[in-house]
């Protein structure tokens, strides 16, 4: 059995088993299809359609394969809500017994379009859980849109569940911070250091604070802007090896702690750079529909996923030995991921797939 076979057909009985719905016939034949793109993807590791033809185990004509992934991509009924969102919410599930740091960023991606991603941290790593997609180029876009990326993630979290979202400088807007205190939702978003605060009614602002290297300073049950958006916490932090401060908003209730989950923002620039440079090369892919790009970031998505499972595995004794160094390790979980599949197909052993990190893998060692 050549290895894209066997690779497509240990994706396809995953996203047969873990798909939380019995799959009417044309929803089977979607999936074939999401199958064959994300066994492309990570077996070209490429987001063109060409490349990932190529890997799709089938006598047919490429052109063939590649006008099936078009009008896969170009399907209305193909969408993140139905073949993406299911998965999303079995692994928020998976990991809810702990607060849910959740990170949200965006990027530019195929032909002059911007993708705005809602992560959940894990293992140092931000697993996608939903974004949207539209034309423009790399900067800010509207606080509309932050709030339309956030309300499909917010469907997805488990009732009761504890969630800490992280933001950078444009996820400051009153409406935002808004949203996030009526969901209940805990919050760190960066801000400008002459944003507007208020205590007791009296304006000031971060440029008045005279904060240096090693000072980590707050000031609680502030309003931010003009608007009276509070209570919460001001905080200006500058790390020592730090070429200047980040001012902070939070409602969390220590400075300390706020910084702590701060830290962990930048996670989603190791996403963004494993689907593109590093890994999948999405940014070279020739889609400038931002509706097809959506599309294929579910498989792109559910790829990444994968490859973060697999890197988990990696790290177990018998497979770390193998495949890396056993007294440091310099791969992230991603590159550990795509270097277990190919000792895998060298191995000839069963190809594990699955879309949560707790998932146990059926091998023959795995240490």
């Amino acid at each position: 059995m050549s290895d894209n076979l066997k690779r497509y057909r240990a994706i396809m009985s995953s996203l047969k088993q873990m798909y939380p719905q019995q799959l009417t016939g044309r929803q089977m034949q979607h999936m074939h299809v999401l199958a064959a793109l994300i066994n492309g993807i990570v077996g070209s590791q490429k987001s063109q359609l060409r490349a990932i033809a190529s890997k799709m185990p089938e006598a047919t004509q490429r052109q063939s394969r590649i006008m099936r992934l078009s009008r896969w991509l170009k399907n209305k009924a193909v969408s993140p809500e139905n073949y993406f969102a299911p998965f999303a919410e079995a692994l928020l599930i998976s990991l809810a017994q702990q607060p849910l740091v959740l990170v949200i960023d965006g990027s530019t991606l195929g032909r002059g379009c911007m993708c705005l991603m809602v992560s959940v941290v894990y293992k140092k790593r931000a697993l996608p859980l939903g974004w949207i997609v539209f034309k423009g180029s790399k900067g800010h876009c509207s606080e509309t849109r932050h709030l339309e990326a956030l309300q499909q993630v917010k469907t997805l979290i488990p009732p009761g569940a504890e969630v800490v979202i992280l933001g950078d400088g444009e996820f400051d807007g009153g409406d935002w911070l808004n949203t996030l205190a009526e969901y209940g939702w805990q919050y760190v978003c960066r801000t400008a250091k002459n944003a507007l605060l208020f205590e007791d009614g009296v304006a000031f602002s971060f440029a008045e604070w005279g904060v240096c290297p090693g000072d980590c300073l707050s000031v609680p049950d502030i309003q931010f802007t003009q608007q009276s958006y509070g209570p919460m916490m001001a905080i200006a932090w500058w790390q020592a090896s730090y070429a200047e401060p980040l001012f902070l908003l939070t409602n969390l209730e220590l400075a300390e702690e706020a910084c702590a989950y701060y830290r962990q923002r930048f996670l989603i620039e190791t996403f963004f750079s494993d689907q593109k440079s590093r890994g999948f090369n999405l940014h070279k892919s020739h889609l400038s529909d931002p509706k097809r790009l959506a599309r294929l970031l579910i498989a792109a998505c559910l790829a990444y996923i994968w490859m973060i499972y697999l890197g988990q595995i990696a790290l177990r004794p018998f497979w770390r030995k193998r495949i890396h160094r056993t007294d440091r390790c310099d791969l992230s979980l991603f590159q550990l991921g795509l270097a277990l599949l190919d000792e895998l197909f060298n191995d000839n052993q069963p190809i594990p797939v699955a879309f949560q990190p707790h998932w146990e893998p059926k091998l023959n060692c795995v240490g």
